[in-house]
């Protein structure tokens, strides 16, 4: 008798992607807390939101740019640029991050 192992390892395969979705799944709300928090004194971080920077643009804007990707943004926020102050967000904080910029362009 021959026992086949691809049944287990779609099982464990689908049940990796299902935790590992759950347990990294963004929350913008979380994300706009952040954005108050870190970014406000330069962005325009929501529409009630009066003063910002000229030289920066608006979370709004970003995310209304063509070819807006939460995921590249996110990486975009793990890597220092030395336009922006290292805020030294964790990976789920630049998720939150991008998933609240990303409510904005709709």
């Amino acid at each position: 008798m021959k026992l086949s192992l691809t049944p287990f390892l779609n099982a464990g395969v689908a049940l990796v992607a299902a935790l590992g979705t759950s347990a990294l799944a963004a929350d913008p709300n979380r994300g706009e807390a952040l954005a108050k928090q870190w970014c406000a004194s330069c962005h325009i971080v929501s529409p009630g939101q009066q003063h910002g920077s000229d030289q920066v643009p608006s979370f709004t804007s970003i995310a209304r740019r063509p070819g807006f990707s939460p995921p590249q943004l996110t990486f975009f926020l793990l890597d220092p640029h030395p336009k922006m102050p290292s805020m030294a967000l964790t990976r789920a904080e630049a998720t939150d991050l991008a998933a609240y910029i990303a409510t904005l362009g709709r």
